[in-house]
């Protein structure tokens, strides 16, 4: 079974864009969650959309680059432009 880190975008009240960094074994349901509000709650109420994605063999790896993309604000930002 594999693990993703994936990275989902929304616009706020201002019109800016927002992201949230995760990890899953399965995408397609937790876009679902996040979307349906059921899922993290920073990511309640809004409509989320799928801009990045990352498979790895171990949910340790996974995790491990959750965290590096979580922290890292300009690879984040890097992946964001690419969409605008």
């Amino acid at each position: 079974m594999y693990f993703y880190v994936y990275l989902i975008c929304a616009k706020n009240i201002n019109n800016k864009l927002i992201s949230y960094v995760g990890y899953t074994k399965n995408i397609n349901n937790r876009l679902k969650q996040h979307n349906s509000s059921t899922g993290a709650k920073f990511t309640k109420g809004r409509k989320w959309k799928l801009f990045y994605k990352k498979r790895f063999q171990t949910k340790k790896e996974a995790m491990q680059y959750e965290y590096k993309l979580k922290k890292n604000q300009s690879m984040r930002n890097k992946i964001k432009e690419k969409f605008k």
